[in-house]
Order: structure tokens, then sequence, then C-alpha cells
């Protein structure tokens, strides 16, 4: 029998009508710093109903319809353009969590583009206050090993901004800048002279336990997880990561039962609690506010990079569009590229795509 399903469809901005794709979780965006950058484009295109993407593999443009969204993940070294659009995701039922890289790299100058480290810190628990514990996680990616950055000065850094977020976030990510298997990476370092450093494994190793310490010494507690590292350092209480974590979605968005249908995801009633005063839970349940609990039906994407653990999520940001120019990026081919494309985008703020077009 034939299938009889009908793809869904947009209408454009020009009338006419073409097939998209219908995301429920949304991902904004490994690709570029859609918050920083193109936040307001992002969220005049979301009550649009849908905006435009261009495949970075054979250069198709694709639509993307936010009619079925129920959750994004913002990813970004400078989302405080997000605390004015906020009160709109709660408006459309739409539930968030932020992926915030807070480096320090300002005195050896690798990131010039972004906002000064206090502010960033400042960004961070102003977030906290309207989203919850939570729901801004602290990345400290990639972990830069240079002439001038060793490992004990990259600690100091994090012990830094560590201290200040104590209170604030639940985890850190981190993962070891892997230059010689990301061609842009290794370009970029060498066309803007950075004298970087492999990482060996001994002193992955070395940074892991040395962090470990730290974690319980100072008091954070944080949950310490690596971001698509093939290394295996749980001896250190470091786990692998997944930044679109369908366990947190579900841990922020419970109460959304469109959303954990999607996710096959029952929340039920945590058990009258024995004689001996405990309820007992089931393996692999997760306990949620007001006496309830679900199970983890995390799924990894097949589609994502052999370690990378992260959930399927449509992903709508471009490459080469990011304008915080930093010296190792991963998503820009060259400072210039970028630059024209943020350029195109201010000339034609609202179309359908991030580039203008």
């Amino acid at each position: 029998m034939a299938n009889t399903k009908q793809k869904p469809t947009i209408i454009l901005d020009n009338g006419t009508i073409a097939p998209c794709q219908e995301p429920v979780v949304v991902s904004a965006s490994r690709s570029t710093d859609i918050p920083a950058f193109y936040c307001d484009w992002f969220f005049h295109r979301l009550k649009v109903g849908y905006s435009a993407w261009t495949n970075p593999f054979n250069g198709v443009r694709m639509y993307v319809s936010y009619a079925k969204t129920r959750f994004i993940v913002f990813w970004s070294k400078n989302p405080r353009p997000l605390l004015e659009h906020l009160d709109e995701l709660k408006e459309r039922g739409i539930n968030c969590y932020i992926q915030y890289s807070l480096n320090d790299y300002e005195d050896e100058k690798l990131e010039k583009g972004v906002r000064p480290l206090a502010e960033r810190i400042e960004t961070f628990k102003l977030l906290v206050e309207q989203l919850g514990l939570g729901s801004v996680i602290w990345r400290f990616d990639p972990l830069m090993l240079t002439d001038d950055i060793d490992i004990d000065k990259l600690l100091k850094k994090i012990e830094n901004i560590g201290d200040q977020l104590k209170g604030y976030t639940e985890k850190l990510v981190f993962s070891f800048a892997d230059i010689a298997l990301y061609r842009k990476v290794k370009s970029n370092l060498e066309i803007n002279g950075i004298p970087y450093h492999e990482w060996t494994t001994e002193q992955m190793e070395e940074f892991a336990d040395k962090l470990s310490i730290m974690n319980i010494e100072r008091g954070w507690n944080y949950l310490l997880a690596t971001c698509g590292e093939k290394i295996d350092i749980h001896k250190y209480g470091i786990e692998h990561n997944r930044c679109i974590d369908g366990d947190l979605i579900a841990r922020l968005a419970w109460e959304d039962k469109e959303l954990m249908d999607f996710m096959k995801i029952k929340v039920e009633d945590i058990p009258t609690p024995s004689l001996f005063g405990e309820s007992e839970l089931p393996n692999g349940a997760i306990q949620l506010p007001n006496n309830h609990y679900f199970i983890s039906k995390h799924k990894k994407d097949a589609g994502q990079r052999q370690y990378c653990q992260c959930m399927t999520a449509k992903d709508i940001g471009e490459y080469n569009t990011c304008p915080h120019l930093c010296e190792y990026c991963y998503a820009n081919t060259s400072k210039e590229i970028a630059i024209a494309n943020w350029k195109k985008h201010q000339n034609n703020l609202y179309a359908e795509t991030i580039t203008g077009k």
C-alpha cells in the first residue's frame, strides 16, 4: 500500500508554498551564535512561523517550520540579548536551555570579539534568575594549550569563573581542542599566528585529575562532562556529555504533555512510601518536582559524530556567519567571509535566512 501521508508545507513570504521540516526540538545553533548576533532575526522568524536554512554539504535551500516546536537549545558566548525575548517564548509555550560558552582567553586575545568576562558572568546570573537553575549550562570550551597557556593556567581561569558561578550552575562541560581533526581550526590558528599545542592523553588525564580535585575542594560539586571526546575519564568523576540532552529537556519541560508524548516519556507519580518511609523508584528513574518521576528515554542522534551523545534536533544556523571571530573558530572558514555574510544580514535583517537571502 502506498504511503498517503502528506509531507508538511509552509507558505513563504512571497506567497508560494514549499515543503518544510517541522522540528519539535530546535538547536540554535552549533554553527553560529544566534543569541549574540541574530536574536531579533530569529524571534521575527519564529513569529512568521518559519526560516530557511542552506544545507552546508550540497547548498540546497530548505525550510524549517516552527509550528510544532516545543523546545529550543540555544548555544552562545553572549546570550544577553535573549533576556528581552524569554517572555515571548513562554507565551508561545516553548521551553529552552542555554549552552553558554564562558571562557577566559582575554589576556591571550583568542576571543577578541566577545564581551568582557565580568559582563558575561553577570549575564549568566541574570539568565539563571529568569530561567532557573539547570537551564544555563557552563561550558569552558575549547580548552586551548599554547606557548602562553599551560594546564595550570587553564585551571586558574576555570577556578576564577567556577567560584563566581557557584550556586548558578549544575554542570561544567569542556572539550580538549582537537586541532588536527578540524581543518578549519588548524587553518585559522595558523593564519592568525597562534602557537598552539595538541593535547596528549597524559595531559588530558592530568587536567581531569586536577579539575576533579578542584571541584571537590572548592565545594562546587558541579557535574563534570566532556563534549564529543573519545577519552574515558570516568575514574575522575567526569562523564561524556549530552549537549542536546533528552533527560534535561524532560526535567525542564515535564509539564508539556505534547513534548513528552513526542519524546515517548511518561510522567509517573512517585509510589506511596513503604513502612520504612522510603519510596522505591525503578531503575533509570529521574525525580521531578511535586512527587513525580520519569524513566530516561534519551537516544543518541545517529547522524552526529561518533562520540557525540546529543539527541536528534534540527540545527537552524549556518557556518561562516559568526562575527565573534575567535582565533580558533571551527565554524568560520575565514574572518573575511564571516564579516561579509554579517554585512549581508545587516542589509536585510529579517530575511528568510541568516545571510539576508
